[in-house]
C-alpha cells in the first residue's frame, strides 16, 4: 500500500489555499507587513480567500503594544475593500459575473445573499463582517442589491472593526496564549455575539 502524499490527501484546493496562506504570513516578517495587511484586508473584502485575521494575529503578536493600531488599518483596508466589492456589483456585474463564480464564489451563494437582502437588507452586513461568514459574497451582493452605499460602508465599518479589535484586544491581554484562544474559540464567539445581538434587537421591536 503506498503512502499517501500531502496532495493527494488534501486535494490541489486545500494545497493551494495552503500555499495562500503560508504567502500571507510570510509578510508578517517584512519591512511591509503594514502595507501588505492593508492590501490583504481590502481584497479579501471583494477577491481573496484568506482573511486578514492570520496576517492581523502574526503582527499582534509579534508586538502587542500596537495591536490596535494594527486592527484599525486592518479595518480600513477591509472597509475599502468593501467598497470595491460593492462597485464590482453594481457597475460590472454583468460583465464579471461567470468569472467570479468560476473563481471568487459559487452561483448558489450569490443567489441565497440575494434572498437574504430582499428580506433583511443592509443589517446582514453587520453579521457577515462581524463573523466567519466569507465578505466578499456580501460585498459584491450588495452592489448587484443596490442597498444603500452609505448604510453599507457603516455596517461593514462597525462589523470588520469589531471583528479586528476584538482579535488585538484578546492578543493585549492574554499575550502569546491569545493564538491557541482565538483559533479555537474566537468564530464560535463572534457567532453567540451576534446570536446575542439579533436577540436583543427582536426584544426592542417586541416591545414596540
Amino acid at each position: 500500500m503506498t503512502e499517501k502524499t500531502p496532495t493527494r490527501v488534501l486535494g490541489r484546493p486545500a494545497q493551494t489555499v495552503r500555499r495562500l496562506y503560508d504567502w500571507v504570513l510570510s509578510w508578517a516578517k517584512t519591512p511591509y507587513a503594514v502595507p501588505a495587511l492593508v492590501v490583504l484586508a481590502l481584497l479579501e473584502a471583494s477577491v481573496f480567500p484568506i482573511p486578514p485575521d492570520v496576517l492581523l494575529l502574526a503582527l499582534a503578536l509579534s508586538v502587542p503594544k500596537k495591536a490596535l493600531r494594527y486592527a484599525a488599518w486592518c479595518t480600513l483596508g477591509s472597509v475599502v475593500g468593501g467598497v470595491l466589492g460593492y462597485v464590482i456589483g453594481l457597475t460590472l456585474w454583468s460583465s464579471v459575473d461567470q468569472f467570479i463564480f468560476e473563481h471568487v464564489f459559487a452561483q448558489g451563494k450569490f443567489e441565497k445573499v440575494m434572498e437574504i437582502y430582499r428580506e433583511q437588507g443592509v443589517w446582514v452586513v453587520f453579521t457577515a463582517a462581524f463573523t466567519p461568514i466569507p465578505f466578499k459574497v456580501f460585498t459584491v451582493t450588495a452592489g448587484v442589491a443596490k442597498l444603500d452605499l452609505v448604510e453599507f460602508i457603516a455596517a461593514s465599518a462597525v462589523g470588520r472593526g469589531a471583528r479586528f479589535f476584538l482579535v488585538a484586544g484578546i492578543v493585549r491581554m492574554m499575550g502569546a496564549r491569545a493564538k491557541e484562544f482565538i483559533d479555537r474559540y474566537f468564530n464560535v464567539l463572534t457567532i453567540v455575539a451576534v446570536a446575542l445581538l439579533l436577540g436583543a434587537v427582536a426584544v426592542l421591536r417586541l416591545r414596540h
